[in-house]
């Protein structure tokens, strides 16, 4: 995996909604297609997704071989307080790759 591109607000008034988008890239391969000697690829996906809000969990995704290469996920949750926002992708081995940012609320 590499690094993470996240687009979130820096700041926001408290109980506004406020859109977050975050794509990382991955080859997303699904274990059934042939490489050039004939043998499957085997499986390499991220299966899960999920982000905290100063470390309660506010949206979280399992996914499945059906999606595409570099997966785009975008949500909305409510802002409350400032704080990070965290992020966690976790592939098929058992990485996971992380990002944060920071949010001032008024």
């Amino acid at each position: 995996m590499t690094k993470p591109l996240i687009n979130a607000p820096k700041t926001a008034r408290r109980g506004e909604v406020i859109e977050i988008k975050a794509m990382i890239a991955h080859k997303m391969e699904t274990g059934h297609r042939l490489g050039p000697n004939s043998q499957f690829i085997p499986r390499d996906i991220i299966h899960r997704f999920a982000c905290t809000y100063n470390g309660v969990e506010v949206f979280s995704a399992e996914l499945f071989p059906a999606v595409s290469a570099n997966p785009f996920i975008a949500f909305t949750t409510v802002a409350t307080e400032s704080g990070t926002l965290e992020f966690a992708w976790t592939d098929d081995h058992g990485t996971v790759e992380r990002a944060s940012v920071e949010i001032t609320v008024t």
